[in-house]
């Protein structure tokens, strides 16, 4: 997921812990007896302490639980086309998304890099028929999945079966089933599957009684393939944010694995109380540290996708930013705290309402918002035409905007326009007579934007700003990740379109006595707004 994260998607994760757990009080003998190193297999001094009953609440075992909810839980094998843009990440097939297993080739093949080569060469080399074209290796993956209710409603993970063609599901009584795609959503990676039938057992999400931080829970999946798996361990933490926008995750110690992705994690009544999606993880095993949806989300979504097929969110068309502390330090403001405007869409809802680059958004119809995911979410729960009143600080005012709600594009759709507009810049640069004598603010060297200059960056005749023509590498704006061809924009909460309008900019901030100013600053189509520190 980002900035490197090594936590992986359990959709090409899916996976409960491969070996269960010694349980806690599990079954110990009547007579306690000394155990030597060898007994217990590990570097331990032997001990005939006397051993006392589990504190209350603690399950001597999970057998019953597991009985109770296992039919409910499925295993979910997938087939679908191998993504083209994979074929030319080869060799080795270790570029393929973590749960993916190539599909060998006739008469065997192992799982080594060598097979796998060889496996795709000759799908990769196929015809198709009468078209002269390759015809795209299949590829396998699983995940797991739980009934929610008799007539063959099935919950799992969106990225488990989001680009499938053939859908099979497996029953712990080993039937196999055809099953068909209800409805997905990419936003919190939930999907809703269904098969023909009726009668099948199922389980209930807990959306009341949330168990505690350190309570017991169970999972059952389908890890590495295995089926009807079971692993225990205790929630570790609520609300955690792994980058996702609409889901703050439980956290939980259980092991999960690939190949659990979409599978139930109960608590000690059976009640599903999260969908297992992602874990942290160096190595892409488990370490004890996985990511649930929290039943409250998952039931919400699944019954609007079960209704209609899809979840409508409301949007307001602006790329926002989390309001830093060193922002807000930056700008004057204490312990201010918000979402900041980068960009506003041409043509959207906030350009129409007046939201500017550079707002402070601190509230969304009377609800205070301190991240930009808090305030992604409180757009989200508009509908289309709902008028949404945000209370912004603008240039150090109090303002109040009003927006009427778009529809939220699809999240493909979203990361697709930030592509098309990261790719703008074209490269090139000035001639070195062009850079000489720039005036130099912060460690940068600044100059205006001339044609040459904006048919190079693709820039809108009437775009303004101050080219930075090359930066210090010692300086607080190189290590911040500025560069040449950079354009500042903003600076104070200020447009600046000229070197000295930002010099002066910079000799306010220090006569007010800060240690930073804020900067906005454009770059491949989008603004993104950061602190630099002013020097002396």
């Amino acid at each position: 997921m980002t900035s490197k994260k090594t936590g992986y998607l359990l959709g090409a994760l899916a996976g409960v812990g491969v070996a269960t757990a010694a349980l806690a009080g599990a079954n110990l003998a009547d007579q306690p007896r000394a155990e030597s190193s060898v007994d217990r297999g590990l570097l331990l001094r032997t001990s005939t302490a006397p051993i006392f009953a589990p504190p209350p609440g603690a399950p001597l075992s999970f057998a019953d639980i597991f009985e109770k909810v296992s039919p409910a839980v499925v295993s979910i094998n997938v087939t679908s086309d191998v993504d083209p843009s994979a074929l030319r990440r080869v060799p080795g097939f270790e570029n393929f998304p973590f749960d993916i297993v190539p599909r060998q080739p006739p008469g065997g093949g192992g799982d080594d890099e060598e097979g796998q080569q060889g496996q795709q060469g000759q799908q990769g080399q196929q015809q198709g028929p009468g078209r002269g074209q390759p015809r795209l290796p299949s590829q396998q993956s699983s995940g797991s999945g739980f009934f929610i209710s008799g007539d063959g409603y099935i919950v799992t993970n969106n990225h488990v079966v989001e680009n499938a063609k053939e859908i099979k599901v497996v029953l712990k009584d080993e039937r196999e089933l055809d099953a068909v795609v209800v409805g997905r959503d990419e936003g919190t990676d939930l999907a809703v599957l269904k098969v023909k039938g009726s009668g099948f057992p199922y389980v209930n999400f807990e959306n009341a009684g949330k168990p505690r931080v350190g309570d017991w829970v169970i999972t059952v999946g389908n890890p590495f393939g295995l089926g009807g798996t079971a692993t225990a361990g205790i929630i570790s933490a609520y609300g955690r944010d792994i980058g996702e926008t609409f889901v703050d995750y439980i956290q939980i110690d259980a092991p999960i694995n690939r190949g659990n992705s979409g599978g139930p994690t109960f608590d000690v009544y059976g009640r599903v109380i999260g969908v297992n999606t992602a874990i942290f993880s160096p190595s892409g095993g488990s370490v004890g540290i996985g990511f649930a949806i929290p039943a409250d989300v998952a039931d919400s979504i699944t019954k609007q996708l079960i209704a209609g097929g899809k979840i409508t969110r409301g949007y307001i068309g602006a790329s926002i930013q989390n309001f830093t502390a060193e922002m807000a330090e930056a700008q004057g403001m204490g312990a201010q705290r918000g979402a900041i405007v980068a960009n506003v869409t041409p043509g959207g809802p906030s350009e129409r309402g007046g939201l500017q680059s550079g707002d402070i958004v601190t509230s969304v119809n009377g609800v205070n918002v301190k991240t930009s995911s808090e305030l992604t979410r409180e757009v989200a729960k508009a509908k289309p035409g709902d008028v949404l009143r945000l209370d912004v600080l603008r240039a150090g005012k109090r303002k109040n905007v009003e927006i009427r709600s778009g529809v939220r594009p699809t999240e493909r759709e979203l990361a697709a326009n930030d592509n098309q507009q990261g790719g703008q810049s074209r490269g090139g640069g000035d001639k070195p007579e062009a850079q000489a004598q720039r005036p130099v603010v912060l460690g940068l060297a600044l100059g205006p934007i001339d044609e040459a200059s904006r048919r190079r960056l693709n820039l809108d005749p009437g775009f303004k700003g101050v080219l930075i023509a090359s930066v210090d590498q010692s300086s607080d704006a190189a290590l911040r990740g500025l560069r040449k061809d950079d354009i500042i924009v903003q600076a104070n909460g200020e447009a600046v379109t000229t070197a000295a309008e930002f010099s002066a900019a910079v000799t306010a901030a220090k006569k007010a006595g800060r240690q930073s100013i804020l900067v906005g600053v454009h770059r491949g189509g989008r603004t993104s707004f950061l602190p630099l520190k002013i020097s002396g």
